[in-house]
């Protein structure tokens, strides 16, 4: 059952839990329903491929493979840790993500 992801593409995040425990990077794309996310340098497999139109050569290529979102924590904006996400209305009513860690908002 697909949950509110609270992780969103470009965040930056840190890698909780795996191979790449304690790694960061950018978040190049979140799927929901499967409740993972794809993290840039995180979590590289090789990848055989076929020659095609595409890619004439074809072989063994590196790509980043999906990591559960539970697996991977926001990067707190002012002090560059690990933080839970919350949310809060702000002053204009828009609901906003914020750090649990230091009480920042989370653009």
């Amino acid at each position: 059952m697909a949950t509110k992801m609270k992780i969103k593409k470009n965040d930056s995040v840190v890698v909780l839990a795996g191979k790449d425990k304690g790694k960061t990077g950018i978040v190049k794309s979140v799927s929901p329903k499967e409740n993972r996310v794809v993290v840039v340098g995180v979590n590289r497999v090789t990848r055989h491929t076929k020659p095609s139109q595409a890619d004439p050569q074809g072989g063994r290529k590196l790509i980043e493979a999906p990591l559960h979102a539970s697996n991977v924590a926001l990067i707190d904006p002012k002090d560059n840790k690990a933080t839970r996400v919350g949310y809060k209305i702000a002053k204009d009513g828009a609901k906003v993500r914020v750090s649990k860690r230091s009480g920042e908002v989370i653009e």
